[in-house]
């Protein structure tokens, strides 16, 4: 079944692979900003070498330089002992290196063999396509990695676990000696994450090499041969898998680090937000939240669980104000909010933390000062009458800013100046300095370093414990696990279930990919994954694995 792991087996490469990568003193700037400072990174044959660090550390840059897509200002490339430069993908897909981006470069209208014809076209007899060779090469490909891939299948049609592989087997039809694993598991359920394992692992065995960019950790000590740490675009350190998660995050923040959350039970209260058979089209008039119910009660946090893209976003816009429901209800303490502007809204006790902090959540270009009173500018004491208040307004910014530890020269500083993290504290605090009735939390941690992110969960966690109620989206199976009170899974535009704190991770793992609530318990109990099978083995060795 989908999440199982398979059996270790040894398939013979397509063909010898000796191939040695080394990257000597890689130096990137971006006008001021040093993107990479002098990394040195080595890549033996058959190895899962894991790129560790936090969203901006530099991991993708370096990649990037490494796959040809932009030139290092200083340092070089060295392929089996010669220095090589690569002036475009081509180059580096000469000299043996394949890439798999965060977001897939697939056509969705074309067939799994039609896409990886795409750029390799070879004809027949007649000058037509060789679409028979081609669906030949990714049969033998999928068998032979285990990665099951039907070649006539539609891309549209397939899901983002099955995608990726054929983005690997675009690589390996190419000759990747070296394959780049770009934040590989970001967009899939766990499951999908189990079934990518073992492909790493087959293409190891097969003599590939692989780099895997990750900010996971449990996932880089699950399946690296050796780890290697980047933190603002230095290396900082190396460490092989048998480190322990609190030193892999020290190393990546500078500092140690709580890894887990600390919270009592929850105690809820009355219902605060009713969602009622609620549903949302987008744009183009797909169905996108399909008569989705659920209702949060006071001093609990309600986490929808779900791979990116399957209606969260919606879900959250709806509830603010953003788009207009086709049908249903949502009520806030009994009174109907659907369909209000999100001013009213906002008027109405609820705050919110969008998943794009950039683009939603703060005006770059606005001091921090500012930022911090976008939905309260022109109310007291930030306002009298239509006077505007700078002094209030600053002093209000200065308290913000030491309470929520926002790392900051100044409160007059453009947001856009601070770390993402930093940036992410003040929306928060923004939010959580008003009286609320109800928190929306959208991706709370995403591009946010360990140490902030630390910071954010207590911050969800006393707003609950006050007796906010907190409907926190999150694509991040752990941060789930770690603060929820109640877990709603959502699937292709509907909640599959609710479950409560306790589920397990492979239950909730296979309800995000569509499978019914009764059926995943029973298959999570009957089929424990690789994860679970790694977590269950520390405990066993006395080490509290992360929540």
């Amino acid at each position: 079944m989908a999440g199982a792991p398979r059996p270790a087996t040894h398939r013979e490469p397509l063909r010898e692979t000796t191939l040695k990568l080394e990257l000597r003193g890689i130096t990137k700037r971006f006008g001021p900003l040093v993107a990479n400072d002098h990394i040195d990174l080595t890549v033996s044959p058959g190895e899962i070498h894991g790129l560790l660090g936090e969203n901006g550390a530099g991991k993708s840059t370096l990649m990037n330089v490494l796959y040809g897509l932009t030139s290092p200002d200083a340092g070089e490339i060295v392929v089996d002992g010669t220095p090589r430069t690569f002036h475009s993908p081509s180059d580096a897909i000469g000299a043996g290196i394949g890439m798999v981006h965060q977001h897939f470069m697939l056509i969705p209208v074309f067939t799994v063999a039609e896409n990886v014809l795409l750029g390799r076209e070879s004809t027949r007899a007649g000058g037509f396509l060789d679409r028979r060779a081609a669906r030949a090469r990714v049969r033998t490909l999928s068998e032979r990695y285990g990665m099951q891939v039907d070649p006539d299948a539609l891309v549209e049609n397939l899901p983002v676990g099955v995608q990726q592989r054929v983005e690997i087997i675009k690589a390996l039809l190419r000759d990747a000696d070296v394959l780049i694993l770009d934040e590989p598991t970001a967009v899939l359920t766990p499951q999908e994450i189990d079934e990518l394992i073992e492909v790493m692992r087959a293409l190891r065995e097969a003599g590939k090499s692989v780099v895997f960019i990750t900010h996971k950790l449990k996932e880089v000590r699950v399946v690296a041969d050796t780890i290697t740490v980047i933190r603002r675009g230095k290396v900082v350190g190396r460490a092989e898998p048998d480190a322990t998660e609190a030193e892999l995050a020290s190393m990546m923040v500078g500092r140690s680090v709580l890894l887990r959350v600390e919270k009592v039970p929850a105690a809820p209260g009355e219902v605060v937000l009713d969602v009622d058979r609620l549903s949302v089209d987008d744009a183009s008039g797909h169905r996108v939240v399909d008569d989705v119910s659920f209702d949060i009660r006071a001093g609990e946090i309600l986490a929808v669980a779900g791979v990116q893209g399957n209606g969260q976003t919606e879900l959250t816009q709806a509830i603010l104000g953003l788009c207009k429901p086709v049908s249903g209800a949502i009520r806030l303490s009994g009174r109907p909010i659907g369909g209000r502007s999100p001013k009213q809204v906002l008027r109405a006790g609820v705050g919110y933390v969008p998943e794009d902090r950039q683009h939603d959540g703060l005006v770059s270009s606005f001091s921090v000062a500012d930022n911090l009173v976008l939905d309260q500018y022109d109310s007291t004491p930030f306002a009298s009458g239509i006077a505007f208040r700078p002094s209030v307004v600053r002093e209000h910014a200065t308290r913000l800013v030491e309470e929520f530890d926002v790392r900051t020269g100044s409160v007059d500083a453009p947001a856009g100046t601070l770390s993402g993290g930093n940036q992410q504290k003040v929306v928060l605090a923004r939010e959580l300095s008003r009286d609320l009735k109800l928190m929306v939390v959208s991706q709370p941690t995403r591009g946010v370093d360990v140490g902030s992110t630390e910071a954010i969960h207590r911050r969800i966690v006393t707003a609950r414990d006050s007796g906010v109620p907190v409907l926190m989206v999150s694509s991040e199976l752990d941060e789930v696990m770690a603060l929820a009170d109640r877990i709603a899974v959502i699937y292709r535009g509907k909640i599959v279930g609710i479950l409560g704190a306790d589920a397990s991770r492979d239950e909730l793992g296979l309800m995000m990919a569509g499978v019914g609530e009764e059926k995943a318990r029973a298959d999570s109990e009957a089929h424990p994954s690789v994860m679970t099978l790694v977590e269950l083995q520390h405990e066993h060795a006395g080490e509290e694995p992360t929540p």
